[in-house]
């Protein structure tokens, strides 16, 4: 069964029932109507017709039933006549008047009197059923709270047939809405066999209602009649919240035989289960210990417990409402010894707090957020990708060869964070396996199911959540702990391939976790709004953390993320996705003008929401969807159209999350709250989960990581200093270093003596991220590259010591790994790299000692080049340097390298020396093959041989790799003007 947790309860495995999910829709609170009067009014015809007129009519028309004398014996030996057949009718009728009169009297008493449950009347079944709704009826009006309708007409077409009350397991869920109420007047026969089948129940379970509070409908005052309204008034303290109670004691067996059908109709002496959070001094709770309680009321309460969800069973969920419950969590694989085979989220903040963290800690909101971690570091590395490509295209002047900017301050705790925090392996089986299953689906002809919300659970294990049962998933999906729940084990899908298929469930983000379960929300699921309450600051931390994962998350394709009253620094995140209104105005007309196009669109196509469009033929259309994250207050009038705008909003693929300052919103289908300590809490859901936060000082250091990527506005943007390496190596002959490691090509180590084989591939590797990094690297960082899934800190705390004693110390004594001012780990400047060196001779080549001096510069150029011995760590270990995924030096490396080429070769073509310049130029294409910028000066280098021949083999090869793409056009131009004929040469050697 699916676990869950109460505001009240301690434990999250405890047994006491949570409170329903209240999905509140746009309602208007009204007064007693015009036809609330019409039917008290029919119901005072009704009564004085049955009660006065009837025995009037008798009396006209064939008289009084009591005889006028004695009757004597001789009556037996008349003969029947049709006078003594009606007499006997009338007498029957007489009857029957009586019987009703007398129900009408009971249920006047039982109303007006305050005693609760009324009598019985032998025999009145159907007659005292009648009596008790025409009197209901007419106190009616005398009721001082308006008779309320719950707001259920925008339902949706994803709720039919699933109106089922859920069970205990998942009424922790933010339950969805109920099926309209079935009318009292067809009830009669369907309360008997609900009533054996509550009995039957109530024989063979036994439920803990400790902690579960119960309201016993008080007697009238006067005219003054108790109602849901002033009831949840009084306890809840918002009269609207009565469709709670109502959705929680409906089609429940009172103590009188009846049910609550309608909100407005209730009786003295029934009794109302309360949601969690009420209050107030009339609710009774735990009555086994209740003195004040009479043993009668106890009774009845208890007896009432048994007919509540808790007793159903425990069959689990059946879809009928919008459930977010907790799923069943396989145990986790064992970890292997000196290791925790946890998340990187896990591991940041606990596993590997060691001596370093208590000092140096790191930002822990980052680290507890391995995803939205994973999304901002690779779009921060393809945004760096790009400003070097920018860079070594010409885009931005004086920044060839450029590096980028070394963090600093929060932007480099922030980075370091992201570091430890990301976990790139989940994002991408996620990815794949959402689309695997979209694939599956497609194949079968079968739609995407409505998914509410998924969990990824501590061992690895994906579980969605599905708005209702959709049959068997396909394979290697399984069902669930119920219908509702599809089941992806770790090992199942770590075997899917790529598949060519729109992203399902884009919409899909991280709020937080419970019980080592991290949920993501659909957003563009909800039927209706989100509402998140809390101070401003808290809130701002949830809207931030939401829109920055939506703008980079690696499971979604397309996406339009409409921020109103925040966000405006967000936009480097995703410059394509994300887009800023002003206020409420400029969201209503365009989100109205979306919705009747996303409308139109779908009714064109003929799908029944964008999920249908996701699979199949259509799916080139993707669908994609458009989220507002609202986090200014909206005033009651455009709350109210903004639920408008939501009613159909879950079909189209739009989703809207509304912060609000108090605790309801009109058409708010979830509600949510987040606290001052990181708790984002849902009563009503029964979910409290410690929520993902992105504070206004994190999101500052975090764009500040993306403004400094970007070559138009970073520091070394057009006017910026030249860009300098972070470590310069004395490359005289006094600068030779004690510790020398080649990493461009094979990795060697000179200077060091060969460590314990055991441990040498883990000593290497942490040695190369040390020397990749001069600027120092926290130890957190080095233990999550090294050990992804996480460490204890004693495992880590041996490595560094090992480390230390290998790398040793110089000759006068300074230990050569040593920690900086911030606690991070550096290299002593006698241990250096070959890449180190190549840096510092292309800097000293182009901004440094080469610039005044042609012969230096040529020297220093061709000594770059000979270092060049091919990619990076190029016999790296299966499974090992997964780090470098997170790094751009393998970008960097084929850019510098063929800057350094290109340097070399106008160095010799200024002196016409042809050859040099081929030869300097094919050095530098084994490292970089695909700069198009190499080749360009190798058709200029080879045209200015004077080879026309040599020229034509040089397209012809140039031709043959490009392969069915076909030549770059700027090349296609450089050929013609410097070999006009290539394209006749070409033709004629294929």
């Amino acid at each position: 069964m699916p676990r869950r947790r109460t505001p009240s309860s301690s434990s999250s495995t405890g047994s006491s029932p949570a409170p329903r999910n209240r999905t509140p829709q746009p309602v208007r609170v009204r007064r007693r109507s015009f036809g609330d009067f019409v039917k008290a009014f029919l119901a005072f015809v009704a009564l004085v017709g049955l009660v006065v007129g009837v025995p009037l009519g008798l009396a006209v028309t064939v008289g009084w039933p009591f005889p006028d004398g004695a009757p004597g014996l001789d009556w037996l030996q008349r003969e029947i006549t049709v006078d003594t057949f009606l007499s006997i009718l009338t007498v029957i009728v007489w009857f029957a008047w009586a019987q009703f009169a007398a129900c009408v009297l009971v249920e006047v008493k039982a109303a007006l009197s305050g005693v609760g449950v009324p009598g019985r009347v032998p025999g009145a079944g159907p007659s005292q059923l009648l009596a008790r709704q025409l009197v209901a009826a007419l106190l009616l009006v005398g009721a001082t709270a308006a008779s309320l309708t719950p707001g259920l007409s925008q339902l949706g077409h994803s709720l039919e047939g699933n109106q089922k009350p859920s069970v205990a397991a998942a009424q922790q869920t933010p339950g969805l809405f109920a099926q309209q109420q079935e009318q009292a007047a067809g009830a009669a026969g369907a309360l008997a066999e609900q009533a054996g089948q509550a009995a039957a129940r109530a024989d063979g379970a036994a439920a803990a209602h400790g902690d579960t509070k119960y309201y016993r409908i008080q007697p009238p005052e006067g005219r003054h009649h108790d109602s849901l309204w002033e009831i949840a008034d009084r306890h809840l303290g918002d009269g609207r919240r009565y469709h709670e109670i109502f959705e929680l004691n409906k089609d429940r067996v009172q103590p009188d035989g009846s049910k609550l059908s309608e909100a407005s109709l209730i009786r003295p002496g029934w009794i109302m289960e309360m949601p969690g959070d009420a209050r107030g001094g009339e609710l009774v709770e735990m009555p086994d210990e209740a003195p004040a309680v009479s043993e009668q009321v106890r009774q009845q309460i208890q007896d009432y417990a048994r007919t509540g969800d808790q007793a159903q069973g425990s069959g689990g969920a059946q879809g009928g409402d919008a459930h977010v419950s907790l799923p069943e969590q396989r145990p986790a694989p064992a970890p292997s010894a000196g290791q925790e085979h946890t998340t990187p989220a896990e591991a940041g903040p606990t596993a590997q707090d060691g001596r370093f963290g208590d000092s140096f800690g790191l930002p822990e909101a980052l680290l507890a957020a391995p995803l939205l971690a994973a999304g901002l570091l690779g779009a921060l590395g393809r945004r760096r990708r790009q400003a070097l490509w920018q860079s070594a295209l010409g885009g931005i002047g004086g920044r060839r060869g450029m590096e980028p900017p070394t963090p600093s301050g929060d932007a480099q705790d922030v980075h370091d964070a992201l570091l430890v925090g990301a976990d790139p392996e989940g994002v991408r089986l996620l990815d794949r396996s959402l689309r695997g299953l979209a694939g599956a689906l497609a194949a079968e002809s079968r739609p995407l199911p409505v998914v509410y919300a998924a969990w990824m659970g501590g061992n690895g294990d994906l579980h969605l959540q599905l708005a209702q049962p959709a049959g068997k998933p396909p394979a290697p999906w399984q069902v669930g702990q119920d219908e509702t729940f599809w089941l992806l084990a770790r090992a199942d899908a770590e075997r899917y391939e790529d598949v060519d298929t729109a992203a399902p469930y884009p919409g899909l983000v991280s709020l937080g976790t419970m019980d080592d379960s991290r949920l993501l929300l659909n957003l563009e699921s909800v039927p209706g709004l989100v509402s998140l309450s809390g101070t401003q600051a808290d809130r701002a931390a949830v809207f931030a953390s939401v829109a920055a994962e939506l703008a980079t998350n690696g499971w979604s394709d397309r996406m339009t993320i409409t921020l109103v009253g925040f966000g405006d620094d967000l936009t480097p995140l995703a410059p394509n996705r994300i887009r800023h209104l002003d206020g409420f105005d400029d969201l209503f007309e365009t989100m109205s003008a979306e919705t009747r196009q996303r409308r139109g669109a779908l009714g064109a196509a003929g799908h029944d929401s964008v999920l249908t469009g996701r699979t199949g033929p259509a799916q080139h259309t993707r669908w994609a969807p458009h989220l507002v994250l609202l986090a200014a207050q909206p005033s009651d009038e455009d709350a109210l159209r903004l639920a408008e705008l939501a009613a159909d909003a879950s079909r189209l693929g739009i989703g809207y999350l509304v912060g609000t300052e108090g605790t309801e919103l009109p058409g708010a289908a979830w509600e949510m709250e987040i606290t001052g300590e990181g708790r984002l809490l849902a009563p009503l859901l029964g979910l409290e989960l410690e929520a993902q936060l992105l504070p206004a000082a994190q999101q500052r250091a975090v764009v500040e990581l993306f403004t400094d990527a970007d070559p138009e506005h970073g520091p070394g943007g057009p006017g910026g200093p030249t860009n300098t390496p972070p470590f310069l190596v004395d490359i005289s002959e006094q600068g030779r270093p004690a510790v020398y490691a080649r990493l461009v090509g094979s990795y060697e180590i000179i200077g060091l003596e060969a460590p314990d084989g055991e441990r040498s591939a883990q000593l290497h590797e942490a040695l190369a991220l040390l020397l990749l990094h001069r600027e120092g690297v926290h130890p957190r960082v080095l233990a999550s590259a090294l050990w992804p899934r996480g460490v204890t800190p004693d495992v880590r705390d041996a490595l560094l010591e090992r480390l230390r004693a290998w790398l040793g110390t110089d000759p006068d004594g300074t230990p050569r790994l040593g920690t900086d001012a911030t606690g991070r780990l550096t290299l002593a400047q006698s241990v250096v790299s070959d890449l180190d060196v190549l840096r510092s001779l292309y800097y000293e080549a182009t901004q440094g000692r080469g610039v005044g001096s042609r012969q230096v510069r040529g020297r220093l150029l061709t000594d770059a080049l000979v270092l060049v011995r091919g990619p990076l760590l190029a016999d790296r270990p299966e499974g090992r340097y997964r780090w470098l995924t997170h790094e751009i030096v393998d970008a960097q490396l084929p850019l510098l390298v063929a800057d350094t080429g290109l340097a070399l070769s106008e160095f010799h073509l200024e002196k016409d020396r042809a050859e040099k310049a081929i030869e300097a130029l094919n050095a530098a294409l084994r490292t970089a093959p695909a700069d198009e910028r190499l080749w360009h000066e190798l058709l200029r280098a080879t045209h200015a041989t004077g080879d026309p021949d040599r020229l034509h083999a040089l397209a012809a090869d140039l031709v043959g790799r490009s392969g069915a793409r076909g030549l770059p056009p700027r090349t296609e131009a450089l050929l013609d003007e410097l070999l006009p004929t290539w394209r006749e040469g070409v033709a004629a050697a294929g």
